[in-house]
């Protein structure tokens, strides 16, 4: 099986103080995995990371095989960060326009937009489910419909890989539980790789294959009993500062302050 990352020995830290110690993990080709963890447990600077946004000294990154550093082949990444719905909001754009935007280092070779632009941009927003609100201003988008038209922009360049970072914060529990649905179709239909930071741990469990643990500066993997385990004791976790705690039904971890979240 082909691995689309592979993360060995990774440690990294911001002015001395360090975030992740010692990462090691791999991403295959077909995987759809979430990312679980604490506020301030290094998720995102993960991800980060694997972008090749943050330089690192100590371990090493491979994307499809070559080294992050020397990665060139990024239209083989999609990525949707935190906070997406937010952006461009109040922009006069259609849906449409939103996606095509994303195509625009092609576009400027050819100076204006190709059939086969126009087609890729379709395709784009019907996978997402989003094709009859293709001339709708995203501004007058639900937030649901907003994150699937910013999916849509990302899926436009046809990537092997997501990486999301907390795609569903802000939208409704019945959105959230379409996107995830959403995802899970990509995955299975379309061979599109997936890793995806969340906090909704009954999300991760019903349509991921597999669960990452980030906690402390390292990664675990949860195994099937393990998750079962989560959601039948209802997130209870033991803490460096605490006892037995017990967690909200849609919290997955404390915080590093044994604090919920």
């Amino acid at each position: 099986m082909q691995k689309i990352i592979e993360v060995s020995q990774l440690t990294f830290g911001y002015s001395g103080t360090p975030v992740l110690e010692n990462l090691n993990f791999t991403i295959f080709s077909g995987d759809c995995v979430g990312l679980i963890g604490a506020n301030g447990a290094g998720k995102s600077t993960l991800l980060k990371l694997l972008l090749g946004e943050v330089p690192f000294s100590y371990g090493k990154i491979e994307i499809f095989g070559e080294h992050v550093k020397s990665f060139r082949q990024w239209w083989k990444v999609g990525y949707v960060p935190q906070n997406s719905i937010t952006l461009g909001g109040n922009f006069p754009a259609t849906a449409e326009e939103v996606v095509m935007g994303s195509l625009s280092r092609q576009i400027r070779r050819w100076c204006f937009f190709q059939k086969e632009h126009k087609e890729r941009v379709r395709e784009a927003l019907e996978m997402v489910g989003m094709q009859e609100c293709a001339q709708q201003l995203i501004g007058t988008l639900s937030g649901g419909q907003r994150q699937r038209v910013m999916l849509a922009r990302v899926l436009v360049n046809r990537p092997e890989i997501l990486l999301l970072d907390e795609p569903a914060s802000g939208i409704d529990d019945r959105s959230t539980h379409s996107f995830y649905r959403l995802l899970e179709k990509l995955n299975r239909e379309e061979g599109i790789t997936i890793l995806m930071i969340t906090h909704d741990l009954r999300e991760a469990a019903e349509h991921f294959s597999r669960v990452l643990c980030l906690e402390e500066g390292s990664v675990m993997e949860l195994d099937p009993s393990q998750l079962a385990d989560e959601l039948r004791h209802r997130h209870k976790h033991p803490c460096r500062h605490c006892h037995l705690i017990e967690h909200a039904p849609d919290c997955d971890l404390l915080t590093e302050d044994g604090v919920m979240e």
